[in-house]
Order: C-alpha cells, then sequence, then structure tokens
C-alpha cells in the first residue's frame, strides 16, 4: 500500500519524547532575569529585605513598575514577601536562588568535563596555536 506507515512500539512515536524535561520554574526564573530591571531588583533584594517604595527610589522606573517587576520574580519563585505592619517586604527566595546555583553549577561541571576529555585528546607534544613546519619570518 502506498502511503503507509509502521509504527514500531518500542520507538517514540511524538517529538515530546525526546524533548529533555525542563524545569518550569527554572526557565521562568532565568527569563524574569533577562530583564535588566528585574536583574537589578534582584541584586539589590540579595542585601536583604526591602519595601516596594525603598526599591523604586533606588531605581530610574516607577513604584507601580517596580511592584510589577517583582510580581513577575515572584511568580518564577525568585522572591517572595512579607507583611510588615502596613508595608510589604520582599526578599529572595531561597529555594528559587537554589534551584538557579544547582543549574549553574551543573553546567559549570558539564562544561569543565568537556575541556578536560577536549583536552586530553590532543596529540602529546603538539603546543597549542602554534603551526608545525613554519619557521618565523624576521
Amino acid at each position: 500500500m502506498t502511503g503507509s506507515r509502521t509504527f514500531f512500539v518500542d520507538k517514540p512515536t511524538s517529538v515530546r519524547d525526546n524533548l529533555p524535561l525542563v524545569d518550569t520554574y527554572l526557565q521562568a526564573g532565568l527569563d524574569a532575569l533577562g530583564d535588566a530591571t528585574r536583574m537589578a531588583i534582584f541584586q539589590k533584594l540579595a542585601g536583604g529585605p526591602i519595601a516596594v517604595n525603598e526599591l523604586a527610589r533606588t531605581l530610574p522606573v516607577t513604584r507601580p513598575a517596580v511592584s510589577q517587576h517583582l510580581k513577575v520574580l515572584k511568580d518564577a519563585g525568585l522572591v517572595m514577601d512579607s507583611k510588615a505592619g502596613t508595608r510589604r517586604l520582599y526578599q529572595l527566595n531561597p529555594q528559587g536562588v537554589a534551584r538557579l546555583r544547582t543549574h549553574f553549577d551543573q553546567m559549570w561541571t558539564k562544561a569543565m568535563s568537556a575541556f578536560q576529555t577536549a583536552a586530553e585528546k590532543s596529540p602529546p607534544g603538539e603546543k597549542h596555536g602554534k603551526h608545525r613546519g613554519r619557521s618565523r619570518r624576521t
């Protein structure tokens, strides 16, 4: 029969079967920090809890804009808030920061392992960056 397709039970039939599992919160955190203002807020919060008004005074955006950026960071799991009297204090969420740290630690380990593997494959005695057989012209 022309145009018929055979499916094997052992083989994936969907593109999704071949995609790596992506941590949604990790991706949201990375996306959130891609904005310069949110990154600045994230870095300021590393110093400890801060109220929205205090953050807005140190940034070139309005208080409502700071609140919107904080909402994005909070939705991404990077920031949490607590009530302190009539104010809301924002601080880094240790679990969200740990998720980012674990991700970058794993990436660094893989990169260093790949570098080591590549370095060990270099032919012995060959110097990197120099061409054999060429003489220097003066």
